[in-house]
């Protein structure tokens, strides 16, 4: 407060004693801020390597007409756009959107009905659920292989079942045929990462309170409405970060179509991931290949972007 004996300027400057306070305190707040830089620095350093490096050197290449054994020279965006005129890579891309979108919208279905299925009080549901993330916790390749098997015209379970019910008479060759082979890499997809959205759903539905639900009850809110005006909502973060994930981990998927089809039959299977690895191996055009491999990264970017802005929006149902 000011008085009569004091002026605006007497009042601004600081007491003499304060000073040593004032430089404790930056010191302070210096040192925590080398303390949180320090324990930060390892996972900079991990991420840097594991990710940053890579990422930067595949656009590198991407821009180049790198060969195995040969640096190349820059070309730009040139393998970018020489992409588009090939009726194969055409072809793949349209295969990676279409194999993303139903096996993403089929996982998000039926993880939504599995986790409400789980989150039911009877007994032994705690050896269940362990039980349900045995196939997204079994190495894919093994998993993927067992499914080949099932699959195979010769030896095929699903054959001889169809056959002792009288619903085939001969085998059918289930990776053989173009439709029948997009119809088993999706399910074995969404096989393997059922388990990941239902138990992501799952912690998500443990979270919401119970009187929520009692409470629209009481008010004569059905299942079907309980469902959209509460736990939709509340399940919005859940949501948007499990779908990120998949979209991101789905369209890059290589080791099903890998092992299940290789692509075939006459690459109605093909997805990016598989013909970037081709591509490289084949014939070595690593500036290609890494064109290919990057060729969605924008739009997963974008899809990044959207799914954060509506993580912060207020959704109304």
């Amino acid at each position: 407060m000011l008085t009569d004996e004091t002026t605006p300027a007497d009042a601004a400057v600081p007491s003499p004693l304060s000073a040593p306070r004032l430089a404790a305190g930056r010191v302070h707040v210096r040192h925590e801020t080398v303390t949180a830089w320090g324990f930060l620095a390892p996972t900079l350093l991990l991420l840097g390597l594991l990710a940053v490096y890579p990422l930067a050197y595949a656009v590198y290449l991407s821009l180049t007409s790198a060969q195995v054994g040969f640096a190349g020279r820059f070309v730009g965006a040139q393998n970018f756009i020489g992409l588009l005129h090939t009726q194969i890579f055409t072809l793949t891309l349209w295969n990676t959107v279409w194999y993303t979108v139903l096996a993403v919208a089929v996982k998000l279905v039926l993880g939504l009905a599995l986790a409400a299925v789980l989150a039911q009080p009877v007994p032994g549901m705690r050896w269940i659920r362990g039980a349900v993330l045995i196939p997204w916790v079994a190495p894919v390749s093994l998993s993927v292989l067992a499914w080949t098997w099932m699959f195979d015209s010769t030896y095929s379970v699903f054959n001889w079942t169809l056959a002792e019910l009288g619903l085939i008479r001969s085998p059918i060759a289930w990776l053989g045929i173009p439709n029948l082979a997009r119809f088993s890499v999706v399910l074995v997809n969404v096989w393997c990462g059922l388990p990941f959205f239902a138990i992501n759903f799952l912690a998500g539905l443990m979270t919401i309170p119970r009187e929520l639900h009692e409470a629209a009850t009481v008010d004569g809110a059905g299942a079907v409405g309980r469902f959209r005006s509460i736990t939709l909502p509340l399940l919005r973060p859940v949501l948007a970060t499990v779908l990120l994930f998949s979209v991101v981990m789905t369209s890059s998927d290589f080791a099903t179509v890998f092992v299940l089809t290789h692509g075939g039959p006459m690459n109605s299977t093909q997805v990016l991931a598989t013909l970037a690895f081709k591509l490289g191996l084949a014939t070595g055009d690593l500036g290609q290949a890494a064109a290919i491999s990057l060729y969605l990264f924008p739009v997963l970017v974008l899809a990044t972007a959207v799914q954060v802005r509506l993580m912060r929006r207020t959704w109304q149902w």
